[in-house]
């Protein structure tokens, strides 16, 4: 479908990646709704919505996709959904695995449930490289098995597995992407490169887990949010899941020092090294032929541009923190 002049309704509207798409989609001239609980798992998304807060065409709904009632009054005349809310974390879901299953996969399924109801033509889910669990090659591609190792994990591929019966059974016009190791501005502070970085910011030392010779594969925020935009307007995808990702992988160990670099302290900080912790997996690399193929993805921000955004906007950011948090005088 054309998103040209249509609303758009996205889950998690005020997290990592929906705000990014939000703030794209209102360029492009698109109405949206964000709709987001505001979870305290981490801070800082009320600075996510804030520049969108008063542009015409945008509304902020604060709920929770738990709550189905408000999620379809909200999602009512809508034209597509963007869902991306969930609960995130492979450690968190280990010691909160209750939560993750019924934030990941019971929201997914009233997000599903109200998309039904109200007839809306197409929804885009969020999903994860970490249904694919420890690989047996590489790089991934959709064929590769799924064998989750975490609640996390588990929890996303059964959401999907609720997408692809959507598709099949009730028609709906269903795409899952799998994102590999998102980052850039207004990213997640559990994520490892925003970790990293607050750590070297603050001289102190990144904490590795693992013998840092792991790999992943990183991709861009915009990347993410382009493949979203290409989910939305390929046609003949319904039902389709496609690896979101960049096609090259870094040593975790290499990426630390990278960032240590970059920020300008090479050989002030040593890195730390700590157990690694279950539910970890040693590699990922994202097969994109078929996202390529199918919908035109070609992801264009390599990891060394991406860390200099990244750290460009973060530095820039802690800046104007300070500024607000000085005590100002009485004129």
């Amino acid at each position: 479908m054309k998103l040209d002049g249509v609303l758009a309704f996205i889950t998690g509207g005020a997290g990592f990646v929906g705000s990014h798409l939000a703030d794209l989609l209102l360029q492009r001239g698109n109405e949206v709704v964000a709709y987001d609980n505001f979870n305290p798992f981490y801070s800082g998304k009320e600075r996510n919505v804030a520049q969108n807060l008063h542009k015409n065409g945008y509304r902020l709904v604060r709920s929770d996709i738990l709550d189905y009632p408000t999620l379809v009054k909200a999602m009512e005349g809508s034209d597509i959904v963007f869902h991306q809310a969930a609960q995130p974390g492979v450690r968190y879901s280990i010691e909160h695995p209750l939560e993750s299953h019924e934030i990941n996969v019971t929201g997914t399924l009233n997000v599903l449930l109200a998309a039904k109801e109200l007839k809306i033509p197409k929804v885009i889910f969020a999903s994860s490289s970490s249904v694919y669990g420890v690989p047996l090659s590489l790089p991934m591609s959709e064929d590769h098995p799924t064998n989750p190792n975490s609640p996390y994990a588990a929890s996303k591929l059964a959401a999907e597995k609720y997408c692809k019966v959507f598709s099949e059974i009730y028609g709906l016009d269903v795409v899952m992407l799998r994102y590999f190791s998102v980052y850039g501005p207004r990213g997640r502070p559990d994520q490892v490169i925003k970790s990293f970085v607050d750590k070297v910011a603050l001289g102190l030392s990144p904490v590795i887990y693992g013998d840092g010779g792991q790999t992943r594969d990183f991709t861009y925020v915009s990347d993410v949010v382009d493949a979203n935009i290409l989910a939305a307007e390929g046609e003949g995808v319904s039902g389709e899941v496609f690896n979101v990702g960049f096609g090259r992988q870094v040593e975790i160990k290499k990426l630390a020092e990278m960032i240590i670099d970059l920020m300008g302290k090479t050989g002030e900080i040593p890195l730390v090294y700590e157990e690694s912790y279950a539910g970890d997996f040693p590699d990922t690399c994202a097969d994109i032929a078929k996202a390529s193929r199918l919908l035109g993805y070609s992801p264009k921000v390599d990891l060394k541009e991406g860390l200099k955004r990244f750290v460009s906007w973060y530095q820039a950011n802690t800046e104007r923190q300070k500024s607000r948090d000085q005590p100002r005088g009485i004129p």
